[in-house]
């Protein structure tokens, strides 16, 4: 019986491990690029900048998203996504690119931007709401917990879970715990 156990557990690590890894991988890169997302965006790079000068209404109350909208094809012919604002200066966003503009002055400037090819797709599946991914995302959370408890049981002897894994894996849970308590 026990070896059937360890037949079973061996393989269940090793072929849910073989199958995954290239998520795995995926998800260790972008997750390091994006805990730098404070030093450079991972996901886009900008093309050009352009100033613009728009002429707005002296009633604040009329810039709201369906304004913008309607001015959207004077600022750039991309499709307009949205707005948000911040202040005196209001955001919108188009496809492949964003706009900054100061509604005091109606100055500011349009960013073009670019998805980096490889980094910046590994990035978006941190942030995709499809629903067949999040499935699928759920799927890989619970493989990963069969590959770690699957681990934890494949090693006997003086390097096996209870004479020495735990007091590791202890180890290991303190310091994100530090991280929660300090921040």
């Amino acid at each position: 019986m026990a070896k059937n156990f360890k037949y079973w557990n061996r393989l269940i690590h090793r072929d849910l491990g073989y199958f995954f890894v290239g998520l795995i991988i995926t998800f260790a890169i972008s997750g390091i690029a994006m805990n730098h997302r404070e030093s450079f965006d991972s996901r886009e790079y900008t093309v050009k900048t352009e100033q613009v000068k728009l002429d707005l209404p002296k009633d604040k109350k009329e810039l709201n998203e369906a304004y913008f909208k309607s001015i959207s094809k004077s600022i750039t012919p991309n499709e307009f996504r949205g707005m948000r604002e911040r202040g005196d200066n209001v955001r919108l966003y188009f496809k492949n690119a964003f706009a900054s503009i100061n509604i005091n002055t109606g100055e500011g400037e349009i960013e073009y931007v670019k998805l980096i090819p490889v980094l910046g797709h590994m990035t978006t599946l941190h942030k995709s709401t499809n629903i067949w991914w999040i499935w699928f995302s759920d799927v890989f959370g619970i493989a990963l917990l069969l590959i770690a408890i699957s681990g934890m049981l494949i090693v006997k002897g003086k390097y096996s879970f209870k004479k020495r894994g735990w007091l590791l894996m202890t180890i290991g849970l303190i310091f994100p715990l530090i991280f929660l308590i300090l921040n």
